[in-house]
């Protein structure tokens, strides 16, 4: 057996946080990282299974983030006591995906709250952090990841799911000060994919039909893409939205 431990304290990694990291695409794209010789620290919200087999095979290559994003203040206040925790990372990836089905009509403030918070106003305090540490460096990647359905102004119970991953997609100019550090941010739109949140749909067959591609994403697909825009195969896109859907 390969003692990982032993070689990640012999070789200096380049080191990624990923958020969502316990989801279906989160762990392929973990898996991807680990093989490629990353430091990775996953975050979690409540269930870390999947990640535990992982740590028993990569040891020390891997570490966890426990956090709650639906308290974004809380957040604010870790950043703030946590500082050097965020400026080592070279790369960041968001997949976090809190969704509720709810319909426009019933939709309350509280629930618009936690979508933004969770989805999009989290993101945007990590990255102040993280964009620290890289431009001292002079490198870094960062991805956060929207969802094919802002294209088409969400479904009849994703309005607000869909309305706070669209955040995602908007570029602050200030970030373009940053390109020529070799730091590059995109986002990519996700369409639809095999994992838990699509189990079970009925409509799915129909769904499928309005792909061009006639078919549904894997999960190891999507991480695959993670992977290039936030490792060094990526050189020159940046300040992109990127569509992983299949031609939609």
């Amino acid at each position: 057996m390969i003692d990982v431990d032993w070689i990640f304290k012999m070789n200096k990694r380049r080191r990624i946080l990923i958020l969502g990291a316990s989801s279906d695409i989160g762990i392929d794209t973990v898996k991807i990282y680990l093989n490629k010789g990353w430091s990775v620290t996953a975050h979690y919200f409540s269930n870390k299974n999947k990640l535990d087999k992982l740590k028993k095979i990569y040891g020390s290559q891997l570490s966890f983030f426990q956090f709650n994003f639906l308290k974004v203040i809380n957040l604010e206040k870790y950043i703030k006591k946590n500082k050097s925790f965020f400026n080592k990372f070279d790369a960041y990836i968001s997949l976090t995906g809190y969704f509720n089905f709810i319909k426009f009509e019933n939709f309350k403030v509280k629930d618009f709250y936690q979508h933004i918070n969770s989805n999009y106003l989290s993101n945007l305090l990590i990255i102040r952090e993280v964009l620290k540490g890289m431009k001292k460096r002079k490198w870094g990647r960062i991805l956060l990841s929207s969802s094919i359905g802002t294209k088409f102004g969400g479904g009849d119970k994703t309005f607000v799911y869909s309305l706070s991953k669209f955040m995602n997609e908007f570029f602050p100019r200030y970030f373009q000060s940053f390109y020529k550090d070799n730091i590059l941010i995109n986002t990519i739109l996700i369409g639809v994919t095999d994992t838990k949140m699509h189990k079970g749909n009925k409509k799915l067959k129909k769904r499928i039909n309005m792909i061009p591609i006639k078919r549904i994403a894997k999960p190891s697909e999507v991480a695959s893409y993670n992977y290039f825009l936030c490792s060094e195969e990526n050189s020159l896109i940046t300040g992109q939205k990127l569509n992983i859907s299949g031609g939609e």
